[in-house]
């Protein structure tokens, strides 16, 4: 497909570099000449030098033959204007990225008076995530299915762990409908057979009913409770999502926020809410703020370094849920095995919900991709399909099935079921069907079957 990108921060990086990679032809409009040429560098991508929100520039880019427009500049005014451009001239999708709060008001609006196809919040989909995260303490990271019907999480495996020293095959379903999805184990990444068994600093990505999923984490180390108090680190847009949200779980928050006017602001927005004016990366103010009292600590400061130093204080105090809002994608593999435990990036989310949007469009007469997640990070793919009716998955046993190596069906769901699968089970038309698989570019079910 032909795409255009308006934009190349750290989000227009991400979408070149992985659409290139999936042989979409990509050109980035990009005011900075500079930063431009970094961008074209790292990824096999074209750029023009402009403002994409300008007819000229857009046209000089192709916009007016191009399948999808995508605005992702800083400035919400710049990406719905030139997405509304983009429109008028040709492309038939747009998608704009909106980051103010105001915005999310009335998405609705502006998409169906305005004819933009799709708006994303990098913020609102880190808040999200990060109340998902709050919601299983214990994991690294959520990933929901079938509007949260099906969870998979990734924990990591510690020395109390009652699972050490015995395989799959013992541990069998004393969980109830559990699934062991996939494990990294240092460099390497695979889906264990019934003969695996856990080892301390294994992180396995477990799949299962979200009930299911609390009383795992459970009996992994700790009792599974939500947090009752979380102290947030900077008042940024994240966290005025965040709040009404950890309010509805009723868990009880604290915000610190260095610039005064902001945390006037805030505090007169969120009069529930106790703000502090102080600075959240001295350590003196923390220890003030009676740091370890807390149940969880999220950094959501504009500086990555300064989170990850927060959140690993926080660690060190004996704060037993951290989360740290990371923005560069680049830094994810040199923090891996930093000590940091759960990480949101909202880059990387927007890319994911865009890539999983671009798939179903190349697919239209295939099974749509309902839904998109990178694991362990960007290694590996979960995918889940809508299966169409003609698809060549359908009314076969699983086990009669050329599937491919590398890869594992986790779940169907068929109407109000929930079915974790055997080699005996079909699946039908109609079902959505959750894969897991270290294969790239999943675009429909069938690229599930070996091709003959």
């Amino acid at each position: 497909m032909d795409i255009v990108i308006c934009g190349a921060g750290k989000v227009g990086e991400v979408l070149s570099r992985d659409l290139s990679r999936e042989n979409h032809g990509v050109v980035i409009i990009e005011k900075n000449e500079k930063r431009l040429n970094q961008v074209t560098e790292l990824a096999d991508v074209s750029g023009v030098v402009g403002s994409g929100s300008l007819l000229d520039i857009q046209r000089q880019a192709g916009v007016d033959l191009c399948d999808i427009f995508i605005a992702v500049t800083p400035d919400d005014e710049t990406n719905i204007i030139a997405a509304i451009t983009a429109r008028k001239i040709g492309a038939r999708h747009v998608i704009a990225r909106v980051r103010n709060p105001e915005y999310s008001l009335q998405m609705d609006f502006l998409r169906e008076s305005l004819g933009i196809t799709m708006l994303i919040n990098p913020d609102l989909e880190a808040a999200r995530e990060i109340e998902r995260m709050l919601t299983f303490p214990a994991a690294l990271g959520v990933e929901t299915f079938g509007h949260g019907r099906v969870v998979m999480v990734e924990t990591e495996v510690h020395e109390d762990c009652p699972y050490l020293g015995k395989s799959l095959k013992e541990i069998g379903r004393q969980n109830g409908h559990i699934l062991i999805a996939m494990v990294e184990r240092g460099e390497q990444l695979f889906i264990p057979r019934g003969d695996y068994v856990p080892a301390v600093g294994d992180r396995m990505f477990v799949t299962g009913r979200p009930s299911e999923i609390r009383e795992f984490c459970a009996t992994d180390r700790d009792p599974e409770r939500h947090p009752k108090t979380v102290l947030i680190i900077a008042g940024s847009r994240v966290t005025r999502y965040l709040l009404p949200r950890l309010s509805r779980n009723k868990m009880r928050a604290k915000v610190i926020e260095k610039d005064e006017d902001i945390a006037d602001q805030l505090a007169a927005e969120f009069p529930d809410v106790e703000v502090i004016a102080a600075d959240g990366t001295d350590q003196a103010v923390l220890r003030e703020e009676r740091l370890p009292n807390y149940d969880a600590v999220v950094a959501l400061t504009g500086i990555d370094e300064e989170n990850m130093l927060i959140s690993l204080y926080a660690a060190q105090e004996g704060v037993k849920k951290t989360i740290t809002k990371v923005n560069r994608t680049s830094l994810l593999k040199v923090i891996h095995n930093a000590g940091l435990q759960a990480i949101v990036t909202p880059n990387a989310l927007v890319a994911d919900q865009i890539i999983r949007f671009i798939r179903s469009m190349e697919n239209t007469d295939g099974s749509n991709v309902e839904a998109f997640f990178r694991l362990a990070p960007g290694r590996a793919e979960a995918l889940q399909f809508k299966v169409a009716v003609d698809s060549p998955v359908c009314n076969e046993p699983l086990h009669s099935l050329p599937l491919k190596k590398g890869l594992l069906v986790l779940c169907v769901l068929r109407g109000a079921d929930i079915i974790f699968p055997e080699g005996g089970d079909t699946i039908l038309p109609g079902d959505d069907v959750i894969v897991v698989t270290t294969h790239p570019n999943f675009q429909d079910i069938s690229d599930i079957l070996e091709k003959k």
